[in-house]
């Protein structure tokens, strides 16, 4: 699992007890939450994508698995005033994309549409756990943010009011800005 704050945790197996409907696998920090989770073999790849629009990707196999009690190991190293939006761990096929949505911290919920774009995951290079990760949209005039950060395979869009919104074609370079929405 991935919090706001960066951290990166994964559980064996074998600390969950079977029967129990829940369980804490995390102990957070204060004001920290989880932003994902899944299940996370050596095979896969843990993905992080922050507010000031960086991305990780490194491989599971460099997070060991700890107990239930622990706090987790550093997963991305963050800027003053950023935050992890996204985590996911991903199989990274031909498939796998990267969806970001940039827009702006000082519009009201809901009202900015924002800039979008989809890019594939292999745009993206692998680092090593606890860096900075690379630049994953250019923010243009008016944007600040990444407001929306998805990675995997046939993503779609809803807008608010549950309508399909349409998303920009594939391909977009890694550190491209997006198309209006």
């Amino acid at each position: 699992l991935g919090t706001a704050q960066g951290t990166v945790k994964r559980v064996a197996t074998s600390e969950l007890a079977p029967g129990k409907h829940e369980a804490e696998i995390i102990a957070l920090k204060p004001g920290d939450r989880v932003i994902g989770a899944g299940l996370a073999p050596d095979d896969v790849e843990l993905v992080f994508v922050t507010s000031d629009a960086q991305l990780l990707r490194f491989g599971a196999d460099a997070v060991r698995p700890q107990g239930r009690a622990a706090g987790g190991m550093a997963g991305i190293r963050l800027s003053p005033g950023a935050e992890v939006i996204a985590f996911a761990p991903v199989a990274g096929d031909e498939r796998t994309v990267v969806v970001t949505v940039a827009g702006s911290s000082q519009a009201i919920a809901g009202t900015d549409a924002g800039s979008a774009k989809v890019s594939s995951f292999d745009e993206f290079p692998a680092k090593g756990r606890a860096t900075g990760g690379v630049r994953a949209q250019r923010f243009v005039k008016g944007e600040d943010t990444l407001t929306l950060a998805w990675v995997g395979v046939e993503p779609r869009a809803l807008a608010a009011d549950g309508a399909v919104r349409q998303l920009p074609a594939p391909g977009a370079k890694r550190d491209a800005s997006g198309q209006p929405l």
